[in-house]
């Protein structure tokens, strides 16, 4: 009997473990593997917000092509996608909320605010080699909410892995007025930014 073939490694990997983006890709039509990335993501020194998107991007998907590359050096055809979402209201940047008390508190000072929202994208391929990378911002006016509202939405539980404490996806939808730019991106992916920076690394894998 002929030894069984091991499948074909995946053409696509997400260096994340975020449903959002998930769901935003498989919503345009990819099939992909998950397999997130474990690297720190602290704020550095004087670094801007987009700044800080686009290098825990880089990051992720390097550090994800990286491991790929070790355990399979004949993997050369993936594209490692890592990205990375980040609120900035002003110079404040605001991450995942702690607990519920540090939502709300997030919550009521976008209340009745714009603030911005940027996500970085970056492609690498095994064994650690970057191909392509972007950062997209989108321009988000919140309305005016009473401390009652927003606990009550941060008791519906969409709030503690979501940068800003809200989703546009959901529920939050209902704290926000307007949205300038990409709002897939305020979701967690651009993805007709995403979908362009792909087709150029996979043509460039073709050739």
């Amino acid at each position: 009997m002929s030894p069984a073939l091991s499948p074909p490694a995946p053409a696509l990997v997400l260096a994340s473990a975020s449903p959002r983006r998930r769901e935003l890709l498989r919503a345009a039509g990819l099939d992909f593997e998950i397999q997130p990335a474990d690297i720190p993501e602290a704020h550095l020194p004087s670094e801007t917000p987009g700044c800080l998107a686009g290098r825990l991007a880089r990051a992720k998907a390097l550090a994800v092509a990286q491991r790929i590359g070790v355990s399979d050096p004949n993997a050369t055809s993936v594209v490692v996608l890592g990205a990375d979402t980040v609120v900035a209201l002003g110079t404040r940047i605001l991450g995942k909320p702690r607990d519920e008390s540090e939502a709300v508190e997030m919550l009521s000072t976008l209340a009745g605010q714009e603030h911005l929202v940027y996500t970085g994208v970056a492609l690498a391929r095994p064994p650690g080699e970057p191909c392509g990378d972007l950062v997209v911002s989108s321009r988000v006016r919140m309305r005016t909410s009473t401390q009652a509202e927003l606990e009550a939405y941060v008791a519906r539980g969409e709030s503690l892995d979501k940068a800003g404490g809200y989703a546009l996806q959901g529920e939050g939808r209902r704290l926000v007025t307007g949205v300038e730019g990409s709002e897939t991106n305020v979701i967690g992916l651009p993805v007709e930014e995403t979908l362009a920076l792909l087709a150029r690394a996979f043509d460039e894998t073709a050739t």
